[in-house]
């Protein structure tokens, strides 16, 4: 796609967060990749969405270098890339640092898959990623964020589990391009409210195997029939 088009797309995912309550001020953002190109376009750094234009999107290669915009692009644009180098599939990535999955983030407790709810999105409970050392704060911190959170996937399918708690901090979420990834994110604030909420009220087992294998599976499975063809 063209440079123009990559912004459009951009500016469009990143105006969703707003719009669905997913962040206060500036925390957070939306970039996507065009694979075939290899750039990735992504929010400038601290510009408020109230007064963000489409061409404030800053576009930059694989290895973080600018191609199109005026602006610095986001800090996170370090743990996007590495999020996508290593997960093939991710079209779009979003970051956030919505109330309810934070929560989970802080308390550096997965998100349990409860119910139906929970298997119709994530095929089990969503990982917390490990403590990040300090070495690795010190040092390339956001990079390593990515490092860690590709870590935590080893064994995980990322297009099966579309999503990551990374401890201490909040969300990452993704998806087949940047709408998708917003869509998925406000899906996992609701999904770790509700969680929240039923455990509170005594109940900490998840859902059975064989419940969530059905529901994920209808969806996403290769012998899928949910929706219309």
């Amino acid at each position: 796609m063209t440079l123009k088009e990559l912004k459009e797309k951009a500016f469009y995912a990143n105006m969703l967060l707003p719009k669905h309550n997913l962040i206060i001020f500036t925390w957070g953002n939306v970039s996507i990749i065009d694979r075939k190109e290899g750039y990735v376009a992504i929010k400038p750094s601290g510009v408020p969405y109230e007064t963000m234009k489409e061409d404030d999107i800053v576009v930059v290669d694989m290895e973080g270098n600018k191609v199109s915009g005026d602006l610095k692009p986001s800090s996170d644009l370090p743990t996007h890339i590495e999020i996508y180098k290593s997960f093939e599939g991710v079209g779009g990535v979003c970051h956030n640092h919505s109330k309810w999955a934070t929560i989970f983030a802080q308390a550096g407790v997965g998100i349990p898959a409860m119910g139906t709810t929970h298997a119709d999105y994530f095929y089990g409970t969503v990982p917390c990623t490990r403590e990040m050392r300090k070495e690795e704060i010190e040092t390339e911190y956001e990079k390593n964020t990515g490092l860690v959170i590709v870590e935590t996937f080893e064994g995980l399918n990322p297009m099966y589990m579309p999503g990551v708690l990374v401890k201490n901090h909040g969300p990452f979420v993704w998806g087949t391009d940047g709408e998708n990834a917003v869509h998925n994110a406000v899906v996992l604030e609701e999904l770790a409210m509700m969680a929240y909420h039923t455990m509170s009220l005594g109940n900490k087992e998840p859902i059975k195997q064989v419940l969530l294998d059905k529901h994920y599976l209808r969806k996403h499975g290769k012998d899928a029939y949910y929706g219309q063809n």
